[in-house]
């Protein structure tokens, strides 16, 4: 979870000097400036700030024109919104197995693929890239949209390019327990000017920078409210800048618990890019050596990481939307989407694996000694 102090109290306080809470042309602008940044920062062409990591896949799938009759191939290991987002714009979320890196299978993307399938979410958790070369190849070879959902690895980078800069589109999450928090916020990304057209006026009915931007009126259409606060932008600029020596911390951190675990004979997961490595899980060969594992300090078992794994996402599972007329399935003769036995595979690999806390606020020396505790 990355720290708040003395910086971003002081950029909200000019905030509240000006007196503009309110985005419009009337503030200090701390939101477009934060997108320029951010865009800068991971080298895409624009990038666009909203309330939400799910606000932000929900605009990236009407920035591709998802909707009912399209499906969406999801990973089973990911918060439960990658694939609730799927549903709010009228599609049908696929699952996909996960390999040994926790991240989504190409083999098994397309062996779920259908005459339906129209775009895949790729998700990057705890920090670990997915193989993106392959997923791309993929997406290439049958025409799917890949919307990178990257709320899990803000600032991370896949062979040199920033996760969430890959794909078509991609998103991210500033929430409180993110690599950059603003307490709850996300943003869209992409080098594709007619999606981020599109993506703009997804997350705003109506304000005026918004149709500014839009100089296609065919990209102009019904959207919602995801606009972000001149505090958020605010607090997101301050910590922008830290991000970069956050992510170092983080890095040397894993470096010392994984050389202590691999000396000691701990079961290291593999990484799709191991010249990135800012997350750390341990894959054991039972479900018991996990959970014996899990009850020392600074781990935890995957599996039990509640609405991150499929099998926990209620109302998904049972089909349950706010109103029986809104169900995706029904639109597509109900026969596909989530079921408990969806992915075997991928629940023995979250029941068998273990996340290490990379303790990034912690000093060197007590991170060495915890690292010592934990291998022992």
């Amino acid at each position: 979870m990355s720290r708040l102090g003395v910086r971003e109290w002081l950029a909200v306080g000019q905030v509240f000097a000006n007196g503009t809470l309110l985005r419009t042309d009337d503030g200090l602008h701390t939101c477009l400036n934060f997108e320029k940044e951010l865009a800068a920062y991971t080298g895409v062409e624009q990038a666009l700030a909203v309330s939400s990591g799910t606000a932000a896949l929900i605009c990236a799938l009407q920035a591709c024109g998802i909707g009912p009759g399209d499906e969406v191939l999801v990973p089973a290991y990911t918060w439960m919104a990658s694939a609730g987002a799927v549903l709010l714009v009228g599609a049908v979320p696929v699952l996909v197995e996960v390999d040994e890196t926790l991240s989504i299978d190409p083999l098994d993307l397309v062996a779920k693929l259908s005459p339906r399938s129209r775009a895949v979410i790729p998700v990057h958790m705890l920090n670990r890239p997915c193989d993106m070369e392959r997923i791309i190849a993929i997406a290439h070879q049958y025409g799917l949209k890949v919307i990178e959902d990257a709320c899990q690895a803000v600032g991370i980078r896949y062979k040199g390019r920033y996760c969430g800069s890959i794909g078509d589109i991609g998103t991210f999450s500033f929430n409180q327990h993110k690599n950059m928090t603003c307490g709850e916020g996300g943003a869209v990304l992409s080098n594709t000017g007619g999606l981020m057209a599109r993506a703009r006026n997804a997350h705003d009915m109506g304000i005026g920078f918004r149709t500014a931007g839009v100089p296609d009126p065919n990209a102009i259409f019904l959207g919602s409210n995801y606009r972000i606060s001149e505090i958020q932008g605010a607090i997101l600029r301050v910590q922008l800048k830290k991000l970069p020596r956050r992510l170092n911390k983080t890095r040397s951190r894993i470096a010392v618990l994984t050389d202590a675990l691999r000396k000691a004979g701990y079961p290291i997961a593999p990484h799709n890019d191991p010249d990135e490595v800012a997350g750390l899980v341990l894959t054991f060969d039972t479900e018991a050596e996990a959970i014996k594992f899990a009850a020392r300090r600074g781990a935890r078992r995957i599996f039990d990481n509640s609405k991150h794994v499929y099998t926990e996402w209620g109302p998904i599972l049972n089909r349950r939307m706010s109103h029986p007329g809104f169900s995706p399935w029904e639109w597509i003769g109900g026969s596909n989407g989530p079921a408990p036995d969806s992915c075997p595979k991928s629940l023995d690999l979250l029941r068998r694996s273990c996340a290490v806390n990379a303790m990034p606020d912690a000093p060197l020396p007590l991170v060495r000694y915890l690292a010592r505790k934990l291998a022992a």
